[in-house]
């Protein structure tokens, strides 16, 4: 199937999550990012998940895969009708009682739904594709395991094995799918998981892609991920199952971590363009050279950093010397002459080439590492944000200028 059409052959864009707005919320700050982006040649905005935070900020363990958050609207007192709600109900009736049962407004809904469709349609005018975010699993207690029990398995939760950084592993604890359950029912829920993604963005990324082919899975009574096991995902049915309802599905697919071939096989067969991130590469004593200039290819998106790396240049600062003198090489080649560590970074991206080059914001801003939006396994992150007028017309054209000369221009 041609999975990924939709995906710009030859692109850039910059990540910036809502929240990440001066103010932090829909409205105008939104409007006068996209008219930057615009002005800067960039035809992809890539966003976090919109979903409800957890106590922590972050939205990758929401109480629901499908309802948007209200924290994001610049109106949340709009007038919104008995008719309105009913019809919405209707329309999202899959999942709009799960999240009402769960205590969820869907007023709120109809709310977002007016102000984020405003966006998508000014953003389109500017010729600007937004990028959004599907984490592959969901938190437990969410609305979507009470009203599918059936979907989730009970005796093992979701998580990655040891590795170089954790002698005992990433337990993430989410509940893992019952992929035989969700066979039995054509995988109806994914598939109205996709469908309600693709109502949100034009692109999505499936974050941790490799679950598909085969997931770390902890038993539930356990403290550490030490002892889970490797076992196998649905393969490509779930994507078949979606596209033969939605059409061609425009996805990004995450595939970073522990990648082995069944990985890159199951990602090669559907179509989907990968990932590589730039701050991972220039390790001449590393193992996985993936991500290394020479090694990147068209069908992949490459990034300078994604949401939980630092910034370029709180990357930079702590580099040991030898990983410098390795970017350095790379600069070099690619013929970039640039003193900012991040500008050098955010050329290199764009000279490579895959299909888009994405950047953070923070980096186009050069700023340090107080600038990071998260780092993993820590509870106090996800709330940087812009100051007003902090993107410029100059670098504006600055960036326009990079994806000129890399034909990017979108």
């Amino acid at each position: 199937m041609a999975a990924s059409s939709g995906i710009p052959e030859r692109a850039a864009g910059v990540q910036l999550h809502i929240t990440s707005l001066p103010g932090g919320r829909l409205g105008e700050p939104a409007r006068d990012f996209v008219r930057w982006l615009a002005d800067a040649g960039q035809s992809v905005w890539q966003v976090l998940p919109l979903t409800v935070p957890d106590e922590h900020g972050s939205p990758y363990a929401s109480p629901s895969a499908f309802a948007a958050w209200s924290g994001l609207l610049e109106d949340p007192a709009a007038v919104v009708s008995d008719t309105e709600v009913a019809a919405y109900a209707d329309d999202h009736a899959y999942w709009a009682g799960s999240w009402s049962a769960h205590g969820g407004d869907l007023a709120d809904q109809v709310r977002f739904e007016r102000e984020w469709g405003a966006l998508r349609s000014f953003a389109a005018d500017h010729g600007v594709q937004v990028l959004g975010d599907i984490p592959i699993y969901v938190a437990a207690g969410s609305a979507d395991a009470s009203a599918w029990p059936q979907l989730f398995r009970d005796d093992a939760v979701a998580g990655v094995p040891p590795d170089a950084y954790s002698d005992t592993g990433q337990l993430w604890g989410n509940p893992l799918y019952d992929w035989k359950a969700m066979e039995a029912d054509g995988y109806r829920w994914w598939v109205e998981r996709l469908r309600r993604s693709l109502e949100l963005y034009d692109l999505v990324r499936v974050d941790h892609f490799r679950g598909f082919a085969a997931c770390w899975a902890v038993p539930a009574d356990h403290d550490t991920a030490e002892d889970g096991t490797w076992e196998p995902g649905p393969g490509r049915a779930v994507f078949d199952a979606a596209a033969a309802e939605l059409g061609p599905l425009p996805v990004v697919a995450e595939d970073l971590g522990v990648i082995d071939e069944p990985v890159r096989r199951l990602r090669s067969a559907l179509g989907l363009p990968g990932m590589a991130v730039l701050q991972f590469a220039f390790d001449p004593d590393g193992e996985d050279r993936s991500h290394e200039p020479e090694n990147l290819h068209h069908d992949q998106v490459v990034y300078t950093g994604t949401h939980d790396n630092d910034t370029v240049v709180g990357w930079w600062d702590g580099l040991p010397e030898r990983r410098r003198r390795a970017a350095r090489r790379a600069w070099q080649t690619a013929g970039i002459d640039d003193a900012d560590p991040a500008w050098a970074m955010i050329r290199l991206a764009h000279s490579t080439p895959c299909r888009v080059a994405m950047v953070q914001a923070q980096d186009v801003l050069s700023l340090g590492a107080d600038a990071r939006m998260n780092t993993p396994g820590t509870a106090a992150t996800w709330s940087w944000q812009l100051g007003p007028g902090m993107l410029t017309a100059d670098l504006a054209r600055r960036l326009r200028e990079v994806s000129e000369a890399s034909g990017r221009l979108g």
